[in-house]
């Protein structure tokens, strides 16, 4: 179990775990997981984070077919500008590696923005918290699981 896992647990919400075999070749964690589970993109999600122009961290989860808008998770976050955060900083605070960082169960509770789009959808997938491990759930539960918000900050 990941820490993702036991949190959707603990909380008793209704969630999916799908495995995969993760390609260590693969150009990008988020198509390759879309493609081998037979979902579309547009449902399966990824977490990025970013730091912004006062140093705070702020979790982005957006759809792995979109770029994220730095200048739209600037706005939603109430700051002025974001830059995508360092790579070493990501994984102390979240507990998590890249490719397989999830907005549920990170070490260090950080502000989350979910991209509306999210809401389009019965469920989507998320890392559950490694390479090769997804967690489908609805999108009220990710934002109640993370206290996150909904916004625009996919482009």
């Amino acid at each position: 179990m990941t820490p993702a896992i036991n949190v959707a647990k603990k909380h008793k919400v209704t969630h999916t775990i799908h495995e995969y075999t993760h390609d260590a070749a693969s150009e990008s964690y988020g198509l390759e997981a879309a493609e081998k589970l037979g979902v579309q993109g547009e449902r399966v999600f990824k977490t990025l984070v970013v730091m912004l122009d006062n140093k705070e961290l702020v979790v982005a989860v957006l759809p792995v077919v979109s770029m994220l808008s730095m200048k739209l998770i600037a706005k939603a976050a109430g700051a002025k500008k974001a830059l995508m955060a360092d790579k070493a900083e990501v994984e102390r605070s979240t507990g998590y590696v890249l490719g397989g960082v999830s907005p549920l169960g990170q070490k260090k509770r950080l502000k989350t923005v979910i991209d509306v789009s999210a809401k389009h959808h019965a469920t989507i997938y998320l890392s559950a918290g490694r390479r090769g491990l997804e967690i489908e759930l609805n999108s009220d539960d990710v934002a109640t699981l993370t206290r996150g918000i909904f916004a625009e900050i996919a482009q």
